[in-house]
Order: structure tokens, then sequence, then C-alpha cells
């Protein structure tokens, strides 16, 4: 095993520079410049010039802060190229997300424990998969019960899992048909009972940033934050409470939505509502989070609410 102590010059790495990415190194990079500790940033190649400059305005601010970028194309890379890349790093967090693809969450976290990388963040910025655990009718969410499983097996690399529910921005994605803003329109998962956490990805980012920070250090735990529980109820007066307007309300009720399940299997966003329409895994009391007894503040479903309509 590496010497798990944090130094000065301590090497980051951040996989994956989108919505959450982007908010993760926000909070980083004016948290651990001053410490003496470099980060770099992992796009995909088409991300890059031919000079190796990113092409994004938004990649080239972090890059003018002094994020270094790399652009290997994380997907198609073997076990061996990925081990050779995390070799060069202290701590890996990582940002990627789903769209990689089946079986690359596992990829990489195989590559992290044999480069003897001292501490990961793996993609698990979700629900509690301890509790949902295998079959939920969402195998992204299988693979990463055997992410789990597989850091918990060894005794090489610390790993870090910040448990944050939905993200709050997913509540409102059209595709997802939990909240419709354009078309005034809210679906119920299971009922309007069932309850869900969400957190911004800004309060992700600055929430890991806290933990990854934190001393004594954390070490092989599995952190739970948050910016709001609440159930389907609530998330609707607030909508129309805060839109000032009406919305079609109905119910999305699990044995309907298992049923159009066995119908469609490979709709993806079908497979999140009748996930999270279980109620399983994904949702805990704010009591129990990380903000809540570090009395960090955090952004709730109104708050963020505003400040998109506000846009």
């Amino acid at each position: 095993m590496r010497n798990n102590i944090a130094k000065e010059d301590e090497k980051i790495l951040v996989l994956g520079v989108g919505q959450l990415g982007a908010a993760m190194l926000d909070a980083l990079l004016p948290a651990v410049t001053p410490l003496g500790r470099s980060i770099t940033a992992s796009v995909s190649p088409a991300s890059l010039d031919a000079s190796g400059k990113p092409t994004s305005p938004t990649h080239q601010k972090y890059a003018e802060a002094g994020v270094d970028f790399i652009a290997p194309d994380i997907t198609e890379s073997c076990s061996e190229s990925l081990v050779s890349l995390f070799k060069q790093f202290d701590t890996v967090i990582n940002c990627m997300g789903f769209v990689a693809g089946a079986g690359t969450q596992l990829k990489i976290t195989y590559a992290v424990i044999q480069a003897g990388v001292s501490r990961y963040f793996p993609w698990q910025f979700g629900v509690d998969y301890d509790v949902v655990g295998k079959g939920s009718g969402q195998p992204v969410w299988d693979e990463q019960h055997d992410v789990r499983t597989l850091l918990r097996s060894q005794d090489v690399t610390e790993w870090v899992i910040v448990s944050t529910g939905m993200f709050t921005s997913f509540l409102f994605e059209p595709e997802f048909d939990v909240v419709n803003l354009g078309k005034q329109t809210i679906n119920a998962l299971g009922s309007w009972e069932t309850q869900v956490t969400v957190t911004s990805p800004e309060d992700i980012g600055r929430l890991t940033t806290a933990i990854y920070l934190e001393q004594p250090r954390v070490v092989n735990q599995v952190m739970f934050v948050a910016s709001e529980t609440l159930t389907y109820g609530r998330l609707a007066d607030i909508v129309e409470r805060t839109s000032d307007k009406p919305f079609s309300k109905a119910v999305l009720s699990l044995p309907d939505l298992r049923d159009d399940l066995s119908h469609h299997p490979d709709d993806v966003m079908l497979r999140y509502r009748t996930a999270f329409a279980r109620g399983e895994g994904v949702w805990w009391p704010m009591e129990k989070t990380y903000n809540f007894t570090r009395n960090i503040h955090v952004q709730d479903v109104e708050q963020w609410l505003w400040a998109k309509l506000a846009e």
C-alpha cells in the first residue's frame, strides 16, 4: 500500500468536466491551490486542439486558472494504458458518469487499484447502492454495486463514496418526465408520498471538496450528502408556488412502470423512473448527511428552481 498521507504536492486527477466535473473544479481549485496541490482534468479527445489546448471557453477558463488538461479516450483505452495514466496521480475523483458506457466504471476502478492510487472518489454520486442492491431494473446501478464490492475487497487504495441521491437538475429533465416546466406537467414516481433525495451539482462539488479536505481524513467510508429530501407531493407544491402556474399532475405507479418496462426494456429513462419509484435506497433523512452535521448551507429545490427560472 502507498503512504496514504496527504502531501503538499499532491496530484489530483478529475475525470470528466461535464456538469459535475465543472462544479467539482469550481470548488476544488480555490481550496487546494493554496495548499500547493495540482489539478489535472481529463476530457474527451475532441475537447483539445492540435496543440493540446482546450477548445471550450469553459475549459479554457479552468486552464487559465491552473488546471492541466489531458484527453485520453477512457472508454476505448485498455486497462494497461489506464493503469499507466493513473500512476501519475495521488487522488482520482471520477466525474465521468454513465455516458462512458457499460463496464467503464468497473474498468476505471480496477485500473485505479492496479495503479496503486492512494485515494479514489468513484462515480458513486447517486443513490445508496447498498440498500438498492442488484436487480433494480437499472443495469448501470448493478455495476455501481459491483464497484463498491470491488473497493471493499482490497486494501491498496483508500476510497470515499459520496452518496448524493438524484441530481436536482435531473428532476427537471424533460426526458425524465417528472417535472416538465415547458409542458407544465408533474409526474410522481410511485406515489405522492414517495421520497427522493436530491443534491445540486454545485453542492456536490462543494461538499465533496470539504470531505476530501476533512480532518481526520475520511477513509473507506460512504458519506451521505443532500440538498434536500422531499416527497413528490412537496415537489409539486414547490414547483407550482415558485413558477406561479398550475401544473397537470399524475402518478406513475410502480406496477404500471414495471409493466411498461417489460414492453420497453431498453428505454433508459423508463428504467430510471422505475428504479426511483421503488423508493428504496433513493432517499435518506437530512439529519444523516455530512452537510447537516457540519452545518454547511446547501441549495434546496426551491432555491435551485428560482435560479433556473431567473436564467
